[in-house]
This record gives structure tokens, C-alpha cells and sequence, in this order.
């Protein structure tokens, strides 16, 4: 993909407040990539968070999770952290209420 598509993910990403949290797939919707949730997730991968201003935790999948991955060397814990810093709350299973705490634009 274009480095501008990516731009785009990250404009729509930079658009969600603090406290509220959208789903890849619901990124990818609104970048009008309808079906490309992946594709968000790996924009959002490539972002450096200690570097970045684009609110990359704020991106969780679709059951309200952060999606786990080997690869992040402590990003998931990292997210969850920022996240909670905002006021998200996690029930005892590692969830998100989507229904209360999703950005709706």
C-alpha cells in the first residue's frame, strides 16, 4: 500500500478522543477501506510509540480487546496502560463495553 493510504488511516486515527476507543475495522470503514481491518492493523504497527502522536491504543478489535502479538515486545501492556490512563475500563476477562466506550463519529 501507498504510504498515503497509510496517512489516511492515521488522520482518522488521530480523530478518536481520549477515553474512547474505535475498531480496526471501524478505521477502516471510515478511511473508506471498507474490509481492510488488517490493513489498519498494520499501519498501525509500523507506528513507533514512543515517537508518534498518533493515538494508536486507542485501535482495538472488533470483540473490545487489545489484539495480542509477539511482536509488539510490551506494546500490548503498553496500550492497556495508556488506555487506562484515560479512563477505559477493562472487565476481569481483558475487555472493553465497545457500547459504552466506543467513538462514534
Amino acid at each position: 500500500m501507498t504510504e498515503s493510504t497509510y496517512d489516511r488511516i492515521y488522520k482518522t486515527v488521530h480523530q478518536i478522543p481520549e477515553g474512547k476507543v474505535a475498531t480496526y475495522g471501524q478505521i477502516a470503514e471510515l478511511t473508506n477501506l471498507a474490509g481492510k481491518a488488517r490493513l489498519v492493523g498494520y499501519a498501525l504497527y509500523r507506528i513507533d510509540p514512543q515517537t508518534s502522536d498518533v493515538p494508536w491504543h486507542r485501535v482495538v478489535n472488533a470483540k473490545g480487546e487489545i489484539s495480542q502479538s509477539p511482536f509488539r515486545n510490551g506494546g500490548d501492556y503498553l496500550q492497556r496502560s495508556l488506555l487506562e490512563q484515560e479512563g477505559v475500563q477493562f472487565s476481569p476477562q481483558g475487555k472493553i463495553n465497545l457500547r459504552a466506550d466506543r467513538w462514534q463519529p
